[in-house]
């Protein structure tokens, strides 16, 4: 083989992985199921996973819950679509299938029944907003949202 054949060889290799490694470098879709342990008696648990994205960029997918006022700078990511806004009075309250998301830019807010996409850095552990008053446990921050696939 001609050293021509064994650099066009290495370069077609190497442009074959590139789409592999921007997916790589991509912020990691994490679940609601994949967030915790468990919760229950002894409390909450996050996941070996969860512990290992805190404050690094992930995605996720779920529904805008109705906004405390028509246009903010966070809001409630939920499972399901939900009509009413589900917030908490403390972490014993804290349903396991809800993030709140602290955008970087205000954003009007989205049909309830209309899935998006929130990608932001993960914080986790419990967290009460000093402006709300609002008891988190799982947070996307500096987030940004589009509408998700399905």
């Amino acid at each position: 083989m001609s050293a021509a054949a064994g650099t066009r060889r290495r370069f077609v290799v190497g442009a074959a992985l590139l789409p592999f490694v921007r997916t790589a470098r991509a912020d990691e879709l994490l679940s609601f199921d994949t967030l915790y342990k468990s919760v229950g008696v002894l409390g909450i648990q996050y996941s070996e996973r969860a512990l290992a994205l805190r404050g690094q960029p992930v995605r996720m997918r779920g529904y805008m819950a109705p906004p405390l006022k028509p246009e903010s700078r966070f809001f409630v990511l939920t499972r399901e679509p939900v009509a009413v806004c589900p917030f908490c009075a403390s972490d014993a309250e804290w349903p396991v299938d809800i993030v709140v998301v602290y955008l970087r830019d205000t954003l009007a807010p989205v049909d309830f029944n209309r899935r998006v996409e929130a990608s932001g850095r993960l914080e986790i552990g419990s967290r009460t907003d000093p402006t709300t008053g609002f008891v988190s446990q799982v947070r996307l921050v500096d987030a940004q949202v589009h509408e998700a696939g399905r």
